[in-house]
């Protein structure tokens, strides 16, 4: 068997670098979205510390703000990606799978954690985790049925407050806070948890809104696919 020239397989591993799909993986809006995902343990590890009982109360509150900082960091990437994506077209099949799986990785490890540290109790967060595991599942059974099911407005309520509700919870101690039109120690745990209590409403409600939205397309798909059928025929 004769040996290909050098030249030829220079070329061939720069056609295999330049491949489609490496392109799409190693676009900026999906690597924001990796390094999403990257930050994780790094959050969790902040929290961790801020929870240590052997620390002085600065360090654990230091912690808290440094883990409270990586949370917003990630937060910011999650809307800079679609952002760009869509501003610079660069959306990917590969993107559409990574992004929402980021944001529900991000947020179920920090609601983990705040368990075990005895932050939000655990009814709340297996409420928050089952909604998010039952609209997951729903949204790939539509996707399999040739439709999709689109954010609506409770969703993105959900969202907002679950953020907002993690970034108090995360920060947890009484800190001094100057705002513009209010100065004083707030209590970022009772704050934090309020607006995880408000996420869970959104959630519920907007559970039961995919579903009517899930059985109303499945209906119209149905109806679709026998008239095809009898005209077919």
């Amino acid at each position: 068997m004769e040996e290909q020239p050098k030249g030829r397989k220079k070329k061939r591993r720069k056609a295999m670098a330049r491949s489609p799909l490496r392109e799409e993986i190693l676009n900026l809006p999906n690597i924001l979205t990796m390094g999403r995902v990257a930050i994780i343990p790094f959050v969790i590890w902040a929290m961790a510390h801020s929870d240590d009982l052997n620390a002085f109360e600065w360090d654990a509150r230091r912690a808290a703000v440094i883990a409270t900082s990586l949370f917003a960091l990630a937060s910011i990437t999650d809307f800079l990606d679609g952002w760009l994506a869509r501003n610079l077209n660069m959306q990917s099949v590969f993107g559409r799978f990574l992004d929402p799986l980021a944001d529900k990785l991000l947020v179920m490890a920090c609601l983990i954690q705040l368990v075990d540290m005895n932050r939000a109790p655990t009814w709340l967060v297996v409420l928050l985790l089952s909604r998010e595991v039952g609209i997951t599942g729903l949204r790939a059974i539509a996707a399999e049925e040739g439709f999709e099911l689109p954010s609506d407005r409770w969703g993105k309520w959900k969202t907002a407050m679950q953020m907002l509700g993690l970034i108090g919870l995360l920060l947890h101690f009484p800190i001094y806070t100057d705002f513009v039109f209010f100065a004083g120690v707030v209590d970022y745990h009772r704050v934090g948890l309020v607006l995880l209590l408000l996420s869970m409403v959104f959630s519920m409600i907007s559970a039961v809104s995919y579903m009517f939205s899930f059985m109303r397309a499945s209906l119209v798909q149905n109806t679709r696919r026998t008239r095809s059928t009898g005209d077919a025929l």
